[in-house]
């Protein structure tokens, strides 16, 4: 495992530390609204990209180069782990991810077996290195991910994204036995993902449960709490901070709060404040900007984050954000003015 760097404010707030200024990164912050990502990435597609560290060790670093960002998050994709075990995964411009073969039943569960990171993800891993090596200098701390199982899992139900996820919560309730062990062995999967990023070099996490915010709480407590507390729960031995992120989850924010995490991150669905009330006790907290205020008037989208950083700041432990990943269309001097106000702010 590599050598830890000194505290950062970003870590600092994780573990809901005082710090002298809030720490800002952005999800998606290395990709498609970057020109240098353009030139960089070329042609090729994201699951061909993330095969090669050096250009994973670029797109990676371009952004906080550009930005001055707190935290570097890992260029890479939550179908990686599956992709790399022959999974049937595509994942095509303009959609996102295609599954050749959508699990239906019992038999489909053949399909998935024990990731082997050694074996299926080394450029996953030397990337890591390469990266943590790069960033030792600036002290600037690495994000690894995964994605969750319910989010996983109805990847693979529905054959690709979603609406309503009907598909998946069908299967779910009327198949509750093949369901769990579906759900368990993605949990293991992401799992194992997980920890191999950590123990490469990753100085945090994040868990993507992208889709849970289709379910009720009685259903995330029900079908997928058990499956998420392993994945989070299974990498706490290894002492790094553990956030946990999904969109449209303001009602199962206690819930995913309970699973395992360090750090909730909130989409713009629900206030900051409203969050710590929902929670029932501190934790630290990350978000929660609309991405699309990154396309409106300079003047309007200021406000908008000082309004946004004087809520989040009113404790210990925030870490600005936005509610979701960056828009393609976003011009990257927006997200450079936004890590500007959010350095310039006081949070005492």
């Amino acid at each position: 495992m590599a050598k830890p760097v000194e505290p950062s404010a970003f870590l600092d707030a994780c573990a809901m530390r005082q710090t002298a200024t809030v720490p800002v990164w952005f999800m998606r912050q290395a990709g498609r609204s970057l020109p240098e990502y353009r030139s960089a990435r070329g042609d090729a597609s994201i699951l061909e990209a993330v095969r090669d560290p050096a250009l994973v060790t670029e797109l990676t670093l371009q952004p906080v180069t550009r930005y001055s960002v707190d935290a570097a998050i890992l260029f890479s994709d939550i179908m990686v782990p599956l992709a790399a075990m022959d999974s049937g995964v595509q994942i095509v411009a303009g959609r996102g991810p295609v599954i050749e073969q959508r699990v239906s039943g019992e038999s489909d569960l053949g399909r998935l077996r024990d990731l082997e990171p050694e074996e299926d993800i080394p450029y996953v891993i030397d990337a890591i290195r390469l990266i943590r090596n790069e960033l030792a200098p600036s002290g600037i701390p690495l994000i690894g991910f995964a994605g969750a199982p319910f989010t996983l899992a109805s990847y693979l139900i529905e054959g690709g994204p979603s609406r309503d996820h009907a598909r998946t919560k069908a299967f779910m309730f009327s198949e509750p036995s093949i369901w769990e062990r579906l759900i368990d062995k993605l949990a293991d999967i992401a799992l194992a993902f997980l920890r191999a990023q950590i123990l490469a070099g990753a100085q945090a996490v994040q868990l993507f449960d992208s889709w849970a915010g289709a379910l009720s709480t009685e259903q995330y407590e029900r079908y997928v709490f058990k499956a998420s507390s392993k994945v989070l729960r299974g990498v706490a031995e290894l002492g790094v901070p553990r956030i946990h992120f999904g969109v449209g989850t303001g009602e199962l924010l206690e819930p995913m709060a309970n699973a395992g995490a360090d750090v909730i991150g909130v989409d713009w669905h629900v206030s900051l404040a409203d969050v710590r009330k929902r929670v029932g006790r501190p934790i630290a907290l990350q978000g929660n900007l609309d991405p699309s205020w990154c396309l409106a008037p300079g003047k309007q989208m200021e406000a908008e984050v000082l309004r946004i950083l004087r809520e989040g700041s009113a404790t210990p432990g925030y870490i600005f954000n936005l509610g979701h990943g960056v828009l393609p269309e976003t011009d990257p001097s927006t997200l450079a003015r936004i890590v500007e106000l959010v350095h310039a702010w006081n949070p005492r």
